[in-house]
């Protein structure tokens, strides 16, 4: 943070930043900066200008005040700073006969075109870009809303091999329009301690950098430069590493799978992707440690570790949709939203309230574009939506299950796209994670039933006729009563999942939906492998009427998910397994 704030202090001095290697439309090196901070949503500017005798100046103005009176303060602030520096010697002062207070300097301010500006214009349109600010007889060319970095961060965990997504927030500039230069550590001559720091920039200008075997046990450091596509560059920042470059795991579960998908899919083809991600917040206690994986080592379940391996598997996917289940926010405000932005995916977010983590849905943003956004938690919507209205009723029946119902807070996020090539092609993207308890099928059932009326009314309703793709972790298995109703469209009242927790909560009725879905992966031996469980619960349901399936990639093999015995482990983030198809157009 400091760092950032003396690196933006000290561009304020000479010219500003250009691209390091060269640029025009700069100005003059003699020139002082002037940078100004404007936007409509809030009150007042800001002006940022550093004074001949070196003393900086940070002004917070009206956007509405006539300048003449913003110049008369920046007139009262140059004057103080020339007292300032005049009392450093009395005896001086006296020698070169300075009396009394500094001289108020005249302060105007030119278009421009070289006219003055009128002083009775307002602040917010007074200081325009290109403008020369006068004070006494130093110049000073305004830069306004120049681009900024605000945020500038490297992941704690470095692994060889595995690829480092810096998170990159700014004002005025875009993460693919900045500079990129990577440095590592000079390696001590004769393996004794280096001197003192010293860095050598690495052959890498790109946004994500793949650190190589030999950087293990080096520091990296990343230099960016923000930017905003219009060769308008503003000051450099400097972020280092923590820690030093690891050693990675070796081969990973996923590395067979991505010589499928080294490419994207062209525009007629969609490549579709479920993964339960294992959220933090489960894998984090001393049940999961003890009792749910013991198999695993310790330092294989801490996040920092998993989420190098997530952000390789997910970007060596190449995927255009991305469905995640059990995403902490903070993974994916701080690790998986930068990464995967640098992939050239945008990032939705649905967060279960009661809890930590969520739903997240990434898109590719060169095939499609976000027409709208249709979330809910199943719960909410049930008790207060007019087309849950029927379920709801019935449900009443059944006061043990509708309070279970209502305590969970499971959400369903649901995102419609257009394509950005063909308009007339739109889909409806669906994400969910159902209960997970192994008798909580009636719940489930109800759940489903919420969420299939949800899509209808996106899908047949606001967009009529546009495709399906339903992914999640549904927590239920072919034999299942949830599967069988998604699949033919119907559950019978009678079902054995309606007394899947016993006879007092059983709840009977009849459901149905009015789509024709496929579940595009089929029915996997497993998708999810823990030491006490193997079973599929993850899917990739699609509008069979619209769309087909042109390839699944395989699974790992069975020897690949038990080398470590189970999952996760060492070379698998999760305990469950994504699930990844290519789908086409019919």
């Amino acid at each position: 943070m400091w760092r950032r704030l003396r690196s933006a202090l000290r561009s304020l001095r000479g010219s500003p930043a250009a691209p390091p290697h060269g640029g025009g439309g700069r100005p003059p090196a003699a020139m002082e900066r002037a940078v100004v901070r404007c936007v409509p949503s809030e009150p007042k500017l800001s002006l940022r200008f550093v004074l001949p005798d070196g003393s900086a100046r940070h002004m917070q103005r009206d956007q509405t005040e006539p300048l003449g009176r913003a110049l008369a303060r920046i007139a009262t602030n140059a004057a103080k700073g020339h007292g300032k520096a005049g009392k450093k010697s009395k005896k001086a002062r006296a020698e070169d006969g300075a009396e009394g207070e500094a001289a108020v300097p005249a302060v105007r301010l030119f278009s421009r075109d070289g006219a003055a500006v009128a002083e009775e214009l307002p602040n917010a349109a007074a200081w325009q870009d290109g403008a020369v600010l006068h004070i006494g007889d130093a110049r000073y060319l305004v830069e306004r809303n120049p681009p900024a970095l605000t945020e500038l961060r490297l992941p704690r965990s470095l692994l060889a091999g595995f690829p480092v997504c810096p998170k990159v927030s700014a004002e005025f500039a875009a993460p693919q329009h900045c500079l990129f230069r990577w440095f590592r550590e000079q390696r001590p001559a004769g393996g004794g301690e280096a001197a003192g720091e010293a860095w050598v920039e690495t052959a890498a200008a790109e946004r994500v950098f793949t650190p190589s075997n030999a950087l293990v046990g080096l520091r990296l450091k990343l230099r960016c430069t923000p930017g905003d596509g219009e060769q308008r560059y503003g000051p450099a920042c400097e972020v280092e590493s923590s820690g030093p470059v690891e050693a990675g795991p070796g081969a990973c579960t996923f590395d067979s799978r991505h010589l499928y998908t080294r490419k994207v899919c062209g525009h007629g083809s969609v490549r579709a992707v479920s993964y339960n991600i294992l959220a933090d917040t489960y894998a984090q206690t001393e049940f999961s440690r003890t009792v749910l994986y013991p198999y695993c080592a310790p330092y294989a379940l801490e996040i920092d570790y998993r989420q190098n391996l997530l952000k390789k598997e997910l970007a060596g996917y190449s995927a255009d949709l991305i469905c995640l289940q059990e995403v902490d926010k903070s993974v994916f405000l701080d690790s998986l939203s930068p990464a995967l932005d640098a992939f050239g995916l945008e990032g939705l977010f649905k967060i279960k309230e009661k809890q930590h983590e969520g739903l997240a849905t990434f898109y590719r943003r060169d095939k499609f574009s976000l027409l709208s956004q249709h979330d809910i938690a199943f719960s909410e919507a049930l008790l207060s939506e007019p087309l849950h209205k029927e379920l709801c009723e019935q449900l009443a029946k059944y006061p043990l299950v509708r309070e279970k119902v209502l305590q969970r807070s499971s959400v369903l996020q649901v995102s419609v796209l257009q394509s950005t090539t063909d308009p007339s092609r739109k889909l409806c993207v669906a994400n969910t994670h159902l209960y997970w308890h192994p008798k909580g099928g009636n719940i489930r059932l109800i759940q489903i039933a919420v969420a299939m009326s949800h899509i209808k009314h996106v899908a047949c309703d606001l967009y009529p006729s546009i495709p399906i793709i339903f992914c999640g972790d549904f927590n239920s298995t072919p034999s299942s009563g949830t599967y069988s109703f998604i699949s033919t469209g119907g559950i019978a009242e009678d079902h054995e999942d309606w007394v899947s927790n016993g006879e007092e909560e059983k709840c009977s009725m009849s459901l149905s939906h009015p789509f024709k879905l496929l579940s595009a992966c089929g029915e996997p031996a497993y998708t999810n492998y823990v030491g006490g469980f193997h079973g599929c619960l993850d899917y990739i349901f699609i509008d069979r009427n619209a769309l087909e399936v042109e390839q699944v990639i395989p699974l790992p093999s069975h020897e690949e998910i038990t080398t470590h015995q189970a999952l996760p482990s060492v070379s698998h983030p999760s305990d469950h397994i994504a699930l990844i198809c290519d789908l086409k157009w019919k």
